[in-house]
């Protein structure tokens, strides 16, 4: 790997085009050197973040190259849009098997980041959906934070397979009872946020922000106004808040609109000052 290509971008790249040429180019990486925090970002959306090949590659490479880059410090995974965080293996996915009924390959079992020795902190943001093979990835974060929309299931029964490995890294983050009732439900029982969270190993939160970055800032007659931008769905959002009223509040740009229009007019909030009093009494 050339100087260009070194650290968890260039490896991420290198294993897009390692094994077979696949291009899959279905994780997104991208790392804050000032803070020190890492986003890995399963980036199939259609696809619900389901993970082919070349995206297990590509997870490997990454976690690996963490583990010799000094300026990571914490990492967080997540799956692009609102839909899904991860529904394990792609079913469209070939993988060759051994010919005995005694042995089989499991092309998700090295994708988490334990399995490729990475003990940095880890933070699974949970938008959506996870099920399956997405365990793997929850069961080796040190923190899970859950949409309140989130849900979680296994299908293995529901396709007369066995729930093993997925059980076991479920009852490491949501009460006994609810992992069992996923284990033994012929068809796939699901799980949302509000059961997931009742012992506190998942934490859940109304407003999930995996990780939002200020892009700028601008106060005018004791409103602040940011600009900031959430990589986990390339979203970007105008923050207000007003220091008289105490009230605050965001608004996403949307498709169409360019970001710096929105944030150019902080007048027009100072305007709306005693509609948003009102809203306040």
């Amino acid at each position: 790997m050339s100087g260009a290509e070194a650290g968890p971008e260039g490896a991420a790249r290198e294993a897009r085009t390692g094994a077979g040429g696949a291009t899959g180019g279905g994780l997104a990486v991208s790392v804050d050197k000032d803070t020190g925090v890492a986003v890995l970002t399963l980036d199939r959306p259609d696809r619900l973040n389901a993970v082919d090949l070349a995206t297990a590659a590509e997870l490997v490479a990454a976690w690996r190259a963490f583990r010799f880059d000094d300026t990571v410090r914490a990492v967080v995974v997540t799956g692009a849009g609102r839909r899904a965080f991860c529904t394990g293996i792609d079913r469209a996915a070939d993988v060759p098997q051994p010919g005995s009924p005694y042995m089989v390959d499991d092309p998700l079992a090295t994708i988490g980041p334990k399995a490729n020795d990475l003990w940095k902190p880890v933070i699974a943001a949970v938008n959506g959906i996870a099920c399956g093979g997405a365990f793997y990835l929850l069961g080796e974060s040190e923190f899970v934070v859950a949409d309140e929309e989130a849900s979680f299931f296994d299908p293995h029964t529901t396709y007369g397979m066995v729930s093993a490995y997925e059980s076991v890294y479920l009852a490491q983050r949501m009460p006994f009872g609810e992992v069992a009732r996923c284990q033994a439900a012929r068809r796939a029982a699901t799980v949302k946020a509000q059961s997931a969270t009742a012992d506190n190993r998942i934490t859940m939160t109304a407003e999930m922000t995996t990780l939002t970055r200020e892009l700028d800032r601008r106060l005018s007659d004791g409103i602040e106004v940011r600009l900031l931008w959430r990589p986990h769905d390339d979203v970007c959002l105008v923050a207000v808040s007003d220091a008289r009223t105490e009230e605050s509040f965001a608004i996403e740009v949307r498709p169409g609109e360019k970001p710096t229009d929105v944030f150019n007019h902080p007048y027009a909030y100072a305007a709306s000052r005693p509609k948003l009093a009102a809203i306040a009494s």
